[in-house]
C-alpha cells in the first residue's frame, strides 16, 4: 500500500512539472521576444569659428650684418674690441700705423701753402695788366697769358686741397670705426698683420640681433589654395592679426614676443617650389642666434561658420576615405561620408558631409549598423563606455 502511494506521488509531481514546461513554450510561441534597442551616446555638430594657422619651419637671420674691411693698406698696431661683445656704430675696432698717412697729409698741406703763396702773386699781376691793356699801355697777348697763368694757379690749389682733404681723409682710415651696432664675432686678424684696402677678407664680422628676422618658405601650392579660399570667401584674413606671429624655438618652447610679418618674396625658389616669408621678431635678450632653427605659427585666416567634428567619431575605410555614423530625427543610425580638412585640437574641420544640428555617433558605433533604430543618450566626456 505504502509503494502504491509513493509511485502515485511521484507521478503528480512529474505531470506538474511538464504541464509548467508545455506552458512555458506554449507562451512562447504566441508571443515573440524583442530584444530592446542599443544605446549610442551622440554629439550635435555645431558650427563655431574658427583661426587657421600655418606651422612652417625656418632660420634666423640678422637684422642687418655688416663685414669690418679697411679702406686703407697698412700694419694693424691695436685691435680694440673685444669678440662676442656688443658694439655701437662708430667704436673703434682697429688702428692701422698712422705715420705714412700723416706724411702724406703735411706734403699736401704743403704743397697747397705753396700754391696758395704763387696764387696770389700771380692775380696780382694779373689785376695790373687788366689795367694797362686799357690804356694800350701793355699788348693784349701779355694780358692773356698773365689770365692763363692765373686760371692754371687757381686749378692747381683747387687740385692740393683735394689732395689734403683726401690724405685727411686716409688718415682717418687708419682707425677702422663698426659701421653698425650690433653684436661682434671673432677677429679674423691680430696685431702686427698686414691689411689691404678693400681685401676680399673679412677683418671682423658685425651682426644686429635686435631685432632679428625669420625667413620661413611656404609652398606656392598652399599659397594658390588660400587665396582660391579667399576669393570664394570659405574664409576671411583678418589684416593686423595676420601679422602677428607667435615662435617655437628648438627645444619646444615658445618665444615670450610675438612677430610682425614683413613681406612674401616675389620670387619662387625653383628647387623648392616655395616663396620666402620673413618676419621681424625683437630680441632684447639675444635668445635667437644667427642659424637657429624654430617654426613659425601664422594665421592665416578666420572660417566664421566651420563645421567641426570630433575626431573619435570620424573613421576611416580600406582607402583612407573618411566616414561616420549619425543618427537622423527617427532614431536610425546612417553611415555618411565626410570631407574633412585641417585638424583643430582634437576635431576635424568638416568640409563636406556633415550639417549643424546633425548628431553624430561617440560611443556605441561597435553595436549598430546602418538602418539599425537605437537608444539616444547625450554624450560625455566623463564616460568610460557602454
Amino acid at each position: 500500500m505504502r509503494g502504491f502511494l509513493r509511485l502515485l506521488r511521484e507521478s503528480l509531481i512529474f505531470v506538474s512539472v511538464a504541464a509548467f514546461v508545455l506552458t512555458i513554450f506554449g507562451c512562447g510561441q504566441d508571443k515573440k521576444f524583442s530584444p530592446p534597442p542599443p544605446e549610442v551616446a551622440v554629439v550635435t555638430i555645431k558650427s563655431e569659428p574658427v583661426s587657421f594657422t600655418a606651422e612652417l619651419a625656418g632660420r634666423t637671420v640678422p637684422h642687418r650684418v655688416a663685414d669690418v674691411r679697411p679702406q686703407v693698406s697698412g700694419i694693424i698696431l691695436k685691435k680694440l674690441f673685444t669678440e662676442g661683445t656688443d658694439v655701437k656704430e662708430g667704436d673703434v675696432l682697429y688702428k692701422i700705423d698712422p705715420a705714412p698717412f700723416q706724411v702724406a697729409l703735411e706734403n699736401a698741406q704743403a704743397a697747397l701753402a705753396r700754391s696758395e703763396a704763387s696764387l696770389s702773386t700771380v692775380k696780382l699781376r694779373e689785376e695790373r695788366l687788366r689795367a694797362l691793356v686799357k690804356e694800350k699801355a701793355v699788348s693784349e697777348q701779355d694780358y692773356d697769358d698773365a689770365l692763363a697763368a692765373l686760371k692754371q694757379t687757381e686749378a692747381d690749389n683747387k687740385y692740393w686741397r683735394a689732395m689734403v682733404e683726401q690724405a685727411r681723409i686716409n688718415l682717418g682710415y687708419t682707425e677702422i670705426k663698426a659701421p653698425i651696432s650690433g653684436r661682434i664675432g671673432r677677429s679674423n686678424v691680430t696685431e702686427g698683420a698686414l691689411v689691404t684696402a678693400q681685401q676680399p677678407m673679412a677683418l671682423t664680422t658685425i651682426s644686429e640681433l635686435d631685432p632679428i628676422y625669420v625667413d620661413v618658405p611656404r609652398s606656392t601650392t598652399e599659397v594658390l589654395k588660400l587665396r582660391k579660399e579667399l576669393e570664394a570667401k570659405k574664409i576671411i584674413q583678418p589684416g593686423e592679426s595676420l601679422k602677428k606671429v607667435r615662435l617655437i624655438l628648438e627645444d619646444g618652447s615658445l618665444y615670450p614676443w610675438m612677430g610682425k610679418l614683413q613681406f612674401q618674396d616675389v620670387t619662387v625658389e625653383q628647387s623648392t617650389g616655395s616663396v620666402i616669408l620673413r618676419i621681424l621678431f625683437p630680441n632684447p635678450r639675444r635668445v635667437l642666434l644667427p642659424g637657429m632653427f624654430v617654426r613659425a605659427v601664422i594665421e592665416t585666416g578666420t572660417n566664421p561658420r566651420a563645421v567641426l567634428c570630433p575626431q573619435q567619431a570620424v573613421m576611416r575605410n580600406y582607402k583612407g576615405d573618411p566616414y561616420t555614423y549619425l543618427v537622423n530625427e527617427r532614431n536610425v543610425v546612417e553611415m555618411r561620408p565626410l570631407t574633412v580638412g585641417e585638424a583643430i585640437n582634437d576635431k576635424w574641420v568638416v568640409t563636406g558631409g556633415l550639417s549643424p544640428g546633425e548628431r553624430v555617433i561617440m560611443e556605441g558605433v561597435q553595436r549598430v549598423r546602418p538602418g539599425m533604430v537605437v537608444r539616444v543618450v547625450p554624450f560625455s566626456q566623463t564616460s568610460t563606455g557602454r
